[in-house]
């Protein structure tokens, strides 16, 4: 059986829904923090049960009988994100799974001004510690994010200095994660898995219309804090953007069109759609 948390998520739904197109509904099972957002899935067939990582306790139900689990990267920050990811790992180990899976990021690394990489570099580490065969998924940075900035932008796109971003769409990701459950493709720790394009924020200002303005880090922050965004918030957010110039996201690889079969979805056409 394929265990799939984070299955009422962006990610997770999309994995789930594709997974089923290629094996039967009481082959899958969800884990989920809120079982009535599944109730779509019981109806189809799916087994839902109630799992959170942060009640290690509760995973031990939520994965019985699992062949593989797909853990999706707890949506919380800092060392209790690896604390979350760590349990669901053990969890999945205990209950005799016979390959992990993890949504990691292609910029995981100790080094990282961009914090959710630290926490995926550490949770890497300690997938290969525990003896069962795994893959990390090494997602490309989520072109979904390009819609906040785009929706505050008017006509003027103002954002701290960055560099190119290698932006990929969720469904992409998300067939990459199917076919790596069903096909049992990429072993270990994957190769950055991107659409081909980099974009920094200048070519999405330019490809949306609007007037790109570069403004400094404390500007930046200060006028984010002013406009209703919490201060650990756009401390956080810059990261991202300090990342970027440093180069941590200027990465392609052909391997996610390759395990597709397809063309990547171009960020460029998300922009267009927004």
């Amino acid at each position: 059986m394929i265990v799939i948390t984070g299955a009422t998520g962006k990610l997770g739904s999309r994995i789930v829904d594709l997974v089923l197109t290629r094996l039967p509904a009481d082959e899958v099972a969800v884990s989920v923090r809120d079982v009535s957002k599944a109730e779509p899935l019981a109806v189809r067939g799916v087994r839902v049960r109630q799992g959170d990582f942060t009640d290690p306790g509760s995973l031990a139900h939520a994965f019985e009988g699992a062949g593989q689990v797909l853990v999706i990267s707890a949506a919380i920050a800092g060392p209790a994100a690896v604390q979350a990811n760590k349990a669901a790992i053990d969890a999945a180990r205990d209950a005799g799974a016979g390959r992990i899976l993890y949504t990691s990021h292609q910029a995981a690394s100790h080094t990282s001004l961009f914090a959710p990489q630290l926490t995926h570099a550490a949770t890497e580490d300690y997938l290969a510690t525990t003896g069962v065969p795994f893959t990390a998924l090494r997602n490309g940075f989520y072109a979904g994010t390009i819609g906040y900035y785009l929706a505050s932008a008017q006509d003027r796109l103002v954002v701290p200095e960055d560099g190119p971003f290698s932006w990929t769409t969720h469904d992409d990701l998300a067939a990459v994660a199917a076919t790596a459950l069903v096909d049992g493709v990429l072993d270990g720790v994957s190769p950055p898995l991107t659409a081909p394009e980099l974009l920094d924020f200048a070519d999405i200002a330019k490809i949306a219309g609007l007037t790109h303005v570069t403004v400094g880090d404390d500007e930046w922050k200060a006028a984010a804090v002013r406009g209703g965004m919490p201060e650990a918030a756009a401390e956080f957010t810059l990261g991202m953007f300090r990342a970027a110039r440093r180069g941590e996201f200027a990465v392609t690889d052909p391997t996610l069109e390759q395990v597709l079969g397809r063309p990547a979805t171009p960020a460029r056409t998300v922009i267009e759609s927004r």
